[in-house]
């Protein structure tokens, strides 16, 4: 195993755990804590005023600390107290897998950190996004449960074809736009790609208005009122600098509502519009208005349709409770209702998420197919006939009978057995010698073998994934992209250690460094660095050197003059050490 389990993590299935990796929490530079600790420090000072309350309560609760990358062994040992636990794993996860963690009351985080020419916004989900944007706020009870429930209804959103190719092209976008030294053409050209897959996406699915409403409120969601709102989006929350801009009235606020499904979004570009819920009750209010609206719940020609479109594992429940598991091929339709249904290569069968005994995916290589609704001129449905019903019908054990559906389906054939649920209705009929047919054409024929008939009047849910998780093999994930680490130059780790240097000082562990040494070295070899003289900065106020102070004052007012896009960081941070941050 390469990480360190707990009991919330045990529960987990064995495909969840294929995404998770070790943190590594050594490879992390001490530029990198520094890069956390501005964001951090930045963060809370701004973020004290403007985020909903429970992200203030929820650092403390949740044991993230301004000054150090959290750890994730010692962030789940505080997590565990309020129900939840963290994993790290390699950028973006797909859509499914992601909300399934959540499902599980698992806190997925990305133990990458944004690259200090990218301390303000990076498209790659990094440990900043995840560990101080997520994990504080779900340390509120009813944000926490939206959050699980989310992911559980979320999980169960049927995909398109073209939503895992967006994955794929974001997370690609994700990994070169934060690697240091991707040529900008190489840039330029993943996101027209992407921009090209949205504009050509179709009909969204319902994977697609679910990511949109899981964007506009875990992401990117205020809540309070519209005139004065709070932010509680990780997305928000981890940026310092779309934390600002969203509160400027250039960011149309928006009062939260289901039509935030199909609102879509640009993950290349600051929002132009933000949505407000009232309270966190009310996000869970919408949530379920929209899976209402989900094949989870309607089922039907559509469920299955959607799953014949998705090309990829799925479900579908008959009203009896009986469940079909597999890669569903076909489907045929009466009067807009569904009378034949077909599944290709190996499928399962289950009752209630349970694979029934004798109905694996090994038991059926070849797929399933089987007629679903009425009996043609009979009002009462097989599920609901009592057994004194069934045998006035001959649908009993040794009759040879010919059964024909609505729909124009048939199936003939020595009835050998049947499988009833615990309410006693019948779920599933056994044949022998069987042939069934939609008019001329044959959809099954066996001299030899058996043939299962599943029973039920109606599809009552159709769902991405099994019914029983563990019916199919599903650690069959290939990462396509990963993580690009970077080639560190000598002047890059020897940068490493001056800030190293200074951490140590700061920390108490050598305090024999001379700062002064330090940043005569900055100032000849590393001109354009900013951050760690602000440290020095931080070290000369706090011990009273104003002279030294001033001096790297002046310095940093020269980076500015060379690099203007980091003035405004560099002011940040000397507003921070003084005490007044400019927003």
């Amino acid at each position: 195993m390469s990480f360190e389990s707990n009991p919330i993590l045990d529960k987990l299935p064995t495909h969840l755990k294929q995404y998770i990796k070790p943190q590594n929490y050594e490879d992390y530079s001490a530029i990198d804590q520094a890069v956390w600790r501005y964001v951090m420090r930045k963060n809370v000072d701004y973020l004290s005023t403007v985020a909903h309350k429970s992200y203030v309560d929820g650092l403390h609760k949740t044991g993230i600390s301004v000054d150090h990358i959290p750890n994730m062994y010692g962030m789940n040992r505080i997590l565990k107290e309020i129900g939840w636990a963290a994993v790290a794993v390699d950028g973006f996860i797909p859509p499914a897998a992601f909300m399934e963690f959540q499902a599980y009351n698992v806190l997925v985080i990305a133990s990458d950190i944004r690259q200090l020419e990218h301390i303000e916004y990076t498209p790659a989900p990094d440990i900043i996004h995840e560990g101080a944007g997520h994990a504080p706020i779900i340390a509120n009870p009813e944000y926490a449960e939206y959050l699980r429930r989310f992911g559980e209804i979320g999980s169960k959103a049927i995909s398109s074809a073209k939503d895992y190719e967006l994955y794929e092209a974001v997370r690609y976008l994700s990994i070169i736009k934060e690697a240091a030294g991707t040529p900008l053409v190489d840039i330029q050209k993943a996101e027209k790609h992407i921009e090209e897959l949205q504009q050509n996406m179709g009909e969204p699915s319902e994977m697609a208005l679910i990511r949109n409403l899981h964007w506009w409120t875990v992401e990117y969601g205020l809540i309070g009122t519209v005139e004065e709102p709070k932010i509680y989006g990780a997305g928000l929350l981890s940026s310092i600098g779309e934390s600002a801009w969203c509160m400027t009235e250039k960011v149309k606020k928006i009062p939260y509502s289901i039509e935030a499904a199909h609102t879509s979004f640009d993950i290349t570009q600051p929002q132009p519009q933000l949505f407000v819920t009232p309270d966190f009750a009310y996000l869970s209010q919408v949530l379920e208005e929209f899976a209402n609206s989900m094949s989870l719940r309607k089922g039907g020609l559509s469920g299955v349709t959607k799953l014949i479109n998705a090309k990829e594992l799925g479900t579908v429940e008959l009203s009896t409770g009986i469940q079909i598991s597999g890669i569903f091929s076909m489907v045929i339709s009466n009067d807009d209702k569904p009378v034949y249904l077909q599944t290709q290569g190996e499928t399962a069968l289950s009752y209630r998420e349970k694979e029934l005994v004798g109905h694996s995916r090994l038991d059926h290589p070849k797929g399933f197919g089987s007629p679903v609704g009425k009996l043609k001129g009979i009002n009462l449905a097989i599920e609901d006939m009592s057994p004194r019903d069934l045998k006035a019908y001959k649908i009993y054990e040794g009759e040879t009978i010919s059964l024909e559906f609505e729909g124009d389906i048939k199936v003939d054939g020595e009835i050998i057995t049947g499988k009833r649920n615990l309410m006693g209705k019948i779920i599933l009929i056994t044949f022998r010698n069987c042939t069934v047919t939609h008019g001329k054409e044959v959809l099954f024929t066996s001299d030899s073998g058996l043939y299962h008939m599943a029973v039920g009047e109606h599809i009552v849910s159709a769902f991405n994934g099994p019914a029983d998780l563990s019916s199919f093999d599903l650690v069959t994930h290939k990462i396509s992209s990963e993580t690009i680490k970077p080639i560190k130059s000598e002047a890059r780790k020897k940068l490493e250690q001056y800030y190293k240097q200074i951490r140590d000082y700061r920390e108490g562990s050598n305090t024999t460094i001379s700062r002064n040494k330090v940043f005569k070295e900055i100032c000849e070899k590393y001109p354009n660095d900013w951050l760690l003289s602000i440290e020095l900065y931080e070290l000369a106020k706090n011990n009273n050197d104003l002279g030294f102070a001033q001096q790297i004052h002046s310095h940093l007012e020269t980076v500015k003059l060379n690099n203007p896009k980091v003035g405004h960081l560099i002011d940040d941070g000397l507003s921070l050490v003084d005490g007044q941050l400019v927003n």
